[in-house]
């Protein structure tokens, strides 16, 4: 009987510990989630939809290899015969565009437009194997 008060302040000790913690859990809502909306909307209509424009261009049936970011913003290589161009819709509120391609001939050009408005052109002449890239940060 002399040591059964030990374990006796223990669980008192140890209740009152538990009563007390989830008092303050009830009063600062530690226990409430946060409520988190969905952002995606899949029926939406984009905002602001615009066309992108990459053209490269040079010598009529020169070939090139050529590099650039689709409408989803995955790299795209492929090999084509200039000229060549291809159109998208920018489906996001900012779009950011990249082209590059290199050609077996001396000269080499790229362009891209947002909605018929130029927005970066380059044009280089080298001897063999011209190389050139054009960059849109936003568009």
């Amino acid at each position: 009987m002399k040591r059964l008060w030990i374990p006796l302040v223990v669980i008192a000790v140890l209740a009152g510990g538990g009563l007390t913690v989830s008092r303050l859990h009830g009063i600062f809502g530690s226990e409430k989630t946060l409520p988190y909306g969905d952002t995606k909307n899949e029926k939406g209509k984009p905002y602001n939809p615009k066309k992108m424009k990459y053209e490269i261009f040079g010598p009529p049936g020169t070939s090139a290899q050529i590099s650039y970011f689709d409408e989803e913003g995955n790299p795209v290589h492929t090999d084509a015969t200039l000229p060549w161009s291809l159109e998208f819709p920018i489906s996001a509120a900012a779009g950011i565009g990249s082209i590059a391609a290199q050609a077996d001939s001396d000269t080499i050009g790229c362009r891209i437009t947002v909605d018929g408005e130029l927005k970066d052109e380059k044009t280089t002449n080298h001897e063999v194997s011209s190389f050139v890239s054009c960059l849109l940060k936003a568009a």
